[in-house]
């Protein structure tokens, strides 16, 4: 008998070894990828209990990584506008989608330090727009901007209580996932 008899089995397991490890050399050390980094200026954090980052254990964006989420319009009052107006901005939802959100509250703070919790519930229960254009005008901080948290009003009469008028935070800033 040969010395190399018995060495197919062997030869074999070397050589599926080094596929899969040739397989798999190309995936991300962790269980997700990251997401893309913003190119332009950050106008939305968001931490807490997400999956999708990009630096650190947070998810910043810019406004084109906004707008690519998708962008609807939205035609309502608010509590602080008497008439119907246009705003454009993708879905809460999407957001939280996006970031891989796994929690109950999301809390939402504006520039100015404003903090309101706000039930994760609302957003599979009605389109909440997370706003960056009002009056076909992209929003500034002047203008309560760069995001601001519309509720759909005049599609939900429910939503006409203020609870939800709290929870439209404008200058929006940062979301953190509970």
């Amino acid at each position: 008998m040969s010395l190399f008899s018995n060495t197919r089995p062997l030869i074999f397991a070397v050589a599926l070894s080094a596929f899969w490890l040739t397989a798999l050399s190309g995936l991300p050390c962790d269980a997700h990828a990251e997401m893309e980094a913003p190119t332009g200026e950050v106008i939305l954090v968001v931490g807490g209990n997400i999956s999708e980052t990009n630096v650190g254990d947070e998810a910043h964006f810019d406004r084109q990584m906004l707008t690519a989420l998708g962008m609807e319009t939205l035609t309502t009052t608010t509590p602080f506008e008497e008439t119907p107006q246009d705003f454009q901005g993708p879905r809460l939802a999407a957001l939280l989608k996006a970031v891989g959100a796994q929690g109950q509250v999301i809390v939402a703070t504006a520039l100015d330090g404003y903090t309101v919790e706000i039930p994760t519930r609302d957003m599979l229960d009605y389109p909440v727009l997370l706003a960056m254009v009002w009056n076909g005008k992209e929003m500034g901080i002047r203008n309560k901007g760069p995001t601001w948290i519309i509720y759909p009003l005049d599609q939900y009469p429910e939503l006409v209580e203020e609870k939800f008028s709290t929870r439209s935070v404008w200058q929006l800033s940062s979301l953190n996932i509970q």
